[in-house]
């Protein structure tokens, strides 16, 4: 498939984001003295802003490449959930299967930062698994969602107990019922229970820490190479796909590995740019690209948000200038 007519098809493509939701609150000022009561700076500041975080980053991500998402979360029922609800209506999220629940608050991450650059961040969270009442009205709601025809769904595990064992077995099951593609952004927490899923996109330290590994890839290329095919076999998924920050990305499809090295950069903050790479990966899976075209692709949507400050959405044309000249 030639590169214009990939993300031509990504346009209006329905897909379904699970997972764990939360507001990124920026505190932005500048630094011009240090403390007389302890060793830290003392920020003067200037702008406050909130966007949306975690898995609801994936769903603006992926709205920015033209697909059509529907959101399943669960979220407090409290002002920060309500303030989160009202902007993914404005980003045009459908919400359907967002709960609002009296067992937990709404994750706020704060971050403070100067001229650019990150001083300090405050997570502001309940981390507790979904309880079984919760699990039953989560269901009810995604079910819904999958009668009506979804073309993808993509799990976002943040380890804030939306994405919790039996969760997860349950939506795997479903997708592999409806026959439609599943791919996943895993954490620590639940790393192994992903069985069957179509694409699994762990980065290099959360695939050495979910299978016990310890070693340096720059010395010991084999080792990534091994680590990934066990990976591979223990899940069962028909891709294992693991990015390795500033050297790249490396796609496996349990017979050959499509390996990216990392494009030069004037990197400015690294934050979300997991996000971009999952949800630019989902949509090139859906739309048919080959292993290879499908790592290319998401390597250099990762490196492009790494760009901007903060926490960003893709740039859609920008880095469809970037495949066209870069990806033969």
């Amino acid at each position: 498939m030639q590169i214009k007519a990939l993300f031509d098809s990504f346009n209006g493509k329905k897909v379904l984001v699970i997972g764990d939701v939360m507001t990124d609150a920026y505190l932005h000022g500048f630094v011009a003295r240090m403390s007389p009561e302890a060793p830290v700076p003392v920020v003067d500041l200037q702008t406050k802003e909130e966007r949306i975080g975690g898995a609801g980053n994936v769903a603006l991500n992926l709205i920015a490449l033209g697909a059509e998402v529907l959101l399943a979360s669960v979220i407090g029922n409290d002002t920060a959930g309500h303030e989160l609800q009202n902007m993914f209506k404005v980003a045009g999220i459908n919400t359907t299967a967002v709960l609002f629940s009296e067992e937990r608050k709404t994750t706020i991450k704060t971050r403070v930062l100067s001229a650019a650059k990150q001083l300090l961040r405050i997570d502001n969270e309940d981390q507790h698994d979904l309880s079984s009442d919760e699990s039953s009205a989560f269901k009810e709601r995604i079910n819904a969602l999958l009668e009506q025809g979804i073309d993808g769904i993509l799990l976002e595990d943040y380890n804030k107990g939306v994405l919790t064992p039996e969760i997860i077995e349950w939506i795997i099951a479903k997708a592999q019922h409806w026959q439609i593609p599943i791919v996943v952004d895993p954490k620590k927490k639940n790393f192994l229970n992903y069985k069957g899923c179509t694409l699994f996109k762990p980065n290099l330290k959360e695939l050495k820490e979910g299978l016990g590994l310890e070693f340096d890839h720059r010395k010991e290329p084999n080792a990534l190479a091994q680590a990934i095919a066990q990976l591979h076999d223990k899940l069962g998924n028909t891709y294992t796909f693991v990015t390795l920050s500033e050297f790249g990305v490396q796609l496996y499809d349990g017979q050959t590995y499509y390996q990216h090295p990392a494009h030069l950069r004037n990197i400015s903050d690294v934050s979300g740019a997991g996000d971009t790479v999952i949800a630019t990966t989902c949509l090139c899976l859906i739309c048919g690209a080959s292993p290879n075209t499908i790592a290319a692709v998401a390597n250099l949507a990762g490196g492009l948000v790494c760009e901007q400050p903060g926490v960003v959405s893709i740039d859609k044309q920008k880095l469809l200038e970037e495949a066209l000249q870069l990806i033969l």
